[in-house]
């Protein structure tokens, strides 16, 4: 069966939950990396003998080196350290930016054509340091941000009514943190503005709880941090560019001229397809929307000015 080729970079909980997501697909050919000896080896393993109780055939190699990914056609990376007692944001940054950047480089020497979905944190700006590290065209460099901030806005909307939360339609823009811009006048249950089902106070405090969503999260988990949902988001970003979908979904994306930005990752509305990254588009936004927008954006421009630091370092 010619089937697309997937590396999953980072074998830990976002990666190995993709992994199983993708597998359950049974239309891919997947590699789960790590640098962890054994990790992926075992979670490959797991993964394949529950295909015989799920029912897909989906072939899975698990390794630590790099040359197994060789022609895929996309990669997933959720690469990188969560922050540490005792760890500073500017030591998590310099981090991060070191393991990205060496795995783009790794990816590209085997996969010259590929497309990368990032994942690894802080997103906004480790997407910037693929997009350097890559030197591939800002279409093939996107990050996972919008769709999972977005499924928490509804999560939490289909919550409240007591709907199913298929009826709901939400947009969420801007950086992935707590300066993102969940557009409500543009989120809709069944066709219907959501401001018309409930008052300001409780439509407030579901954006609230939305931006401070990742947070609340760990605080109940005490040991680490959302896996399931992040993973989820990253296989819808993957079916729709490697099946051509043409989704309209809230990625990070370079800007360049849009929504008055230059030269920034930032969540936005695009048409995920074939050659990644196919379209942004452009929502009219209130004036209140755009500041908080810009906010936004000023948080991620700041971040990214960090880690070309780092990067120009080496």
């Amino acid at each position: 069966m010619n089937q697309r080729k997937v590396t999953v970079v980072g074998a830990g909980n976002v990666g190995g939950s993709a992994a199983q997501r993708l597998a359950e697909k049974n239309g891919y050919d997947i590699v789960l990396v790590d640098i962890v000896e054994g990790l992926p080896q075992g979670k490959a393993l797991d993964l394949a003998q529950a295909g015989a109780v799920c029912g897909y055939d989906s072939p899975i190699i698990g390794t630590n080196n790099y040359n197994e990914t060789e022609g895929s056609d996309l990669v997933v990376i959720t690469s990188g350290i969560a922050r540490k007692p005792g760890m500073s944001r500017s030591e998590l940054l310099e981090t991060n930016t070191k393991i990205v950047r060496s795995v783009v480089q790794e990816i590209v020497k085997r996969s010259p054509s590929t497309i990368l979905v990032i994942v690894a944190n802080p997103l906004d700006a480790m997407t910037h340091v693929a997009y350097r590290a890559s030197g591939f065209p800002k279409q093939r460099v996107v990050g996972m941000a919008g769709v999972l901030d977005s499924a928490r806005f509804s999560t939490f909307i289909a919550q409240e009514l007591k709907v199913s939360v298929h009826n709901v339609q939400a947009m969420v823009l801007g950086g992935h943190g707590d300066a993102m811009v969940p557009l409500v006048r543009y989120t809709t249950v069944s066709g219907r503005p959501v401001d018309q089902w409930m008052s300001k106070e409780t439509l407030d405090e579901i954006v609230k709880r939305t931006r401070n969503g990742g947070a609340e999260i760990v605080n109940l988990l005490k040991t680490g941090s959302a896996y399931y949902a992040p993973a989820a988001s990253a296989v819808e970003m993957v079916e729709s560019i490697l099946k051509d979908e043409h989704k309209v979904l809230p990625c990070a994306a370079l800007c360049e001229g849009e929504y008055g930005l230059k030269g920034v990752y930032m969540g936005v509305p695009v048409c995920l397809g074939k050659n990644g990254v196919e379209e942004i588009l452009e929502y009219d936004l209130t004036p209140e929307e755009k500041t908080a927008f810009d906010t936004s954006a000023q948080g991620v421009r700041e971040l990214c000015e960090e880690v070309d630091r780092i990067f120009d370092a080496g």
